[in-house]
């Protein structure tokens, strides 16, 4: 699955440009509906944006504030099916909303929360309420007089359910190649010629231009003029050292009428984000000092523990393509998606915008969209189906069971491997054990069977495809670990 060998001259149905969320999404959708595609990166799945998100399934609370009540509700479906679909990688969060600093009246807030609550019809997740006397726990790391409200969305872990969504392709004949770019390509005929950097010569009846940031440049490459606009907005997050207890997540309201969350992050930390800064290009998504000073600031107005510069140990950033609804300020933008079909000759289809908890429906819609000029008949396959490895009734039972089953891994391992991999830990642990048939150990529970796991299945090429992408693991091992890992990687997988 992982390493596929092509035939030069092979047609496809389809051919995706773009291993984000988007591009992963709608391979999977196609390969479900019985299409061959092939999708194409010139660098890893969720190499960019799609790997800097704020790691939430969520309806967009503040797009309410712009009357984006469609894009709310669609969300808010999708959350509801995500968090079936994907239950070890998608799960519940409550956030607590401080009233302190408030730039926004308190009837307006709760009257925004009610609204929240219905758009999407019935849900699973607890309805939000006021925060009340004996939430010690909620406010005790807060500021001020305690007012506030809880509300709940969910956490994901982001670049995973990208791998998730071209791993289910993949299993339905999908071909998925990394680090490799669309060098050129070109009307022919009915359908599209083009010609990867891998050497190859692929015909394609269709083509998807999933390429993110880069949407526009492709478009050039491909001669084709967008009659859609795009703007590039920088999101930034900083990762500090752990500022509460607990397993709530808090969404602060800042002087400029930003927000910005507090989520705890891989137990030790918590990430903070997200920042709103035009750019002019996609190779832009570095973050800057202004940022981690906005960001710092942010926090330090409502937590009793103070955080600086000097207390960040993680930073990620990514630019958003944004469709350019002709806002004035980043902030107000649109988080909406436009599919542009370009049918004058071989259909293509290009992605403009969009977010990580809409990119099924995204996807559901450009097969749709694609199925009248490629003469297919489009059926809605994903609404209801589990992610790999997401056959889970209840998470806290399967957990019991890992544990049951692989006594040797410990706690913290244990819960990890589970919500990385689901079901599909059966598989990957096939002939284990006991803890030395893992093989090396390279710091945290992080072995080699995963580490070999994730370059034959799921497409790592590189050691920060596996230690940042395909996990987290980076951020916990030391520098020593990180290079011996680094050169263990080089020997087991040689360029």
């Amino acid at each position: 699955m992982g390493a596929n060998r092509y035939r030069v001259g092979v047609t496809y149905d389809l051919l995706i440009i773009g291993g984000g969320i988007n591009g992963a999404a709608i391979a999977r959708e196609a390969s479900l509906n019985g299409l061959k595609v092939l999708l194409v990166d010139k660098g890893d799945l969720a190499g960019a944006t799609s790997s800097a998100s704020t790691k939430l399934i969520h309806g967009g609370l503040r797009y309410l504030e712009y009357y984006e009540f469609r894009l709310v509700a669609e969300a808010l479906r999708e959350r509801e099916r995500l968090i079936h679909a994907a239950p070890h990688i998608i799960y519940p969060l409550q956030f607590v909303l401080p009233h302190e600093n408030a730039v926004r009246p308190w009837w307006l807030v709760r009257l925004g929360l009610l609204l929240y609550d219905s758009l999407g019809g019935r849900m699973s997740l607890p309805r939000s309420r006021g925060l009340r006397q004996t939430d010690t726990r909620f406010t005790a790391p807060l500021k001020g007089s305690g007012k506030g409200f809880v509300y709940s969305d969910a956490w994901v872990d982001d670049s995973r359910l990208t791998v998730l969504n071209a791993l289910d392709a993949a299993a339905n004949g999908a071909e998925i190649a990394v680090r490799t770019a669309l060098l050129s390509a070109r009307r022919q005929g009915d359908g599209w010629h083009a010609t990867l950097s891998d050497g190859r010569d692929v015909a394609a009846r269709a083509l998807v231009n999933a390429a993110g940031p880069w949407v526009h440049q492709m478009m050039g490459r491909l001669g084709v003029n967008a009659a859609s606009g795009v703007r590039l907005i920088k999101g930034s997050h900083i990762v500090v050292p752990r500022l509460f207890e607990g397993d709530q997540a808090y969404i602060l309201q800042q002087p400029d009428r930003r927000i910005v969350f507090a989520i705890p992050y891989e137990g030790e930390f918590t990430e903070i984000g997200t920042t709103d800064v035009p750019v002019d290009a996609p190779e832009d998504a570095v973050i800057d000092d202004a940022e981690i000073a906005y960001l710092c600031a942010a926090v330090n107005r409502h937590f009793v523990r103070q955080v600086t510069s000097a207390d960040v140990r993680s930073t990620w950033s990514g630019v958003r393509p944004l469709y350019d609804d002709g806002a004035s300020e980043a902030k107000a933008v649109t988080r909406d998606y436009v599919l542009e079909l370009d049918s004058n000759g071989a259909p293509l289809l290009s992605v403009f915008g969009g977010k990580i908890t809409t990119a099924r429906h995204l996807a559901e819609e450009a097969v749709g969209k694609l199925a009248r000029p490629m003469g297919i008949a489009a059926r809605r396959v994903t609404r209801t189906r589990a992610f790999p490895g997401g056959d889970i009734a209840d998470f806290a039972d399967f957990l019991a069971d890992v544990r049951a089953r692989w006594p040797f891994l410990d706690g913290a391992q244990s819960c990890r491997m589970a919500r990385a991999y689901g079901t599909m830990l059966g598989d990957l642990l096939a002939g284990v054990a006991d803890a030395a048939a893992m093989g090396a150990n390279f710091g945290h529970g992080f072995t080699e069977v995963e580490a070999r796991w994730m370059h034959d299945r799921e497409w790592a090429r590189l050691p920060d495809d596996a230690l940042h992408r395909r996990s987290k693991i980076g951020l916990h091992l030391s520098a020593d670990e990180r290079a011996a890992f680094e050169a263990w990687w080089a020997r087991a997988f040689p360029q």
